[in-house]
């Protein structure tokens, strides 16, 4: 679920509220809980994170001995060697 920029022009507060992408925008502020002085704020939003290790590491990659692996050795790649990895 997205995350929505808020401002509330009764209390002058800006806030952020969770709901899904067709829930109707709020119209009362959930700070002072005035009706009608809520406006939905245009945000850039966020892009995504990758944080750790990396997902490739710890989940995608292949063992030692693996049937995966033989194949490279046989020739054959995933991806055609358009990773960057060198075949």
């Amino acid at each position: 679920m997205p995350t929505y920029d808020y401002h509330c022009s009764a209390c002058n507060k800006d806030f952020e509220h969770f709901q899904s992408i067709t829930a109707e925008p709020l119209t009362e502020c959930p700070l002072c809980q005035k009706k009608g002085k809520v406006q939905r704020l245009i945000s850039g939003g966020a892009g995504i994170i990758f944080k750790g290790s990396g997902f490739y590491e710890t989940d995608y990659k292949s063992k030692k001995g693996s049937a995966s692996s033989e194949s490279k050795s046989e020739g054959g790649h995933c991806c055609s060697g358009s990773c960057g990895c060198k075949n």
